[in-house]
């Protein structure tokens, strides 16, 4: 797949979107209901968000009966790789991002177990 910068960063410039990106570098694959429940926005808004992660080739998903997964793309290029690095060792410490973190503490797996 060809990168497309200007896609790469115009994906990563949606506050949403970003934050959902945050929780995936952090915590590295999770599925819908658990993003949904740790940044508390309705389904429908995050699966749109996660989509244009994904269209931009910032995501993979995979499917697990009713549940969808999505984590960061392993294929992406150094350029990429090095963005999301330096936002993966700087935003999880500040708001709103910490506060994401301790809320999807929160939000059960889909099994119904604590995560």
């Amino acid at each position: 797949m060809a990168y497309d910068p200007s896609a790469f960063f115009s994906a990563l410039s949606d506050p949403t979107r970003l934050r959902a990106l945050v929780l995936l570098l952090t915590e590295g694959e999770l599925c819908v209901c658990r993003l949904v429940g740790a940044l508390a926005v309705s389904q429908p808004k995050m699966s749109r968000h996660l989509a244009a992660l994904r269209e931009a080739g910032l995501l993979r998903d995979r499917r697990q009966g009713q549940w969808v997964h999505y984590r960061v793309a392993e294929d992406l290029p150094a350029w990429a790789a090095r963005t999301l690095a330096a936002l993966a060792a700087d935003l999880p410490d500040q708001a709103p991002y910490r506060d994401d973190l301790l809320r999807l503490r929160d939000v059960p797996e889909k099994n119904g177990a604590a995560a």
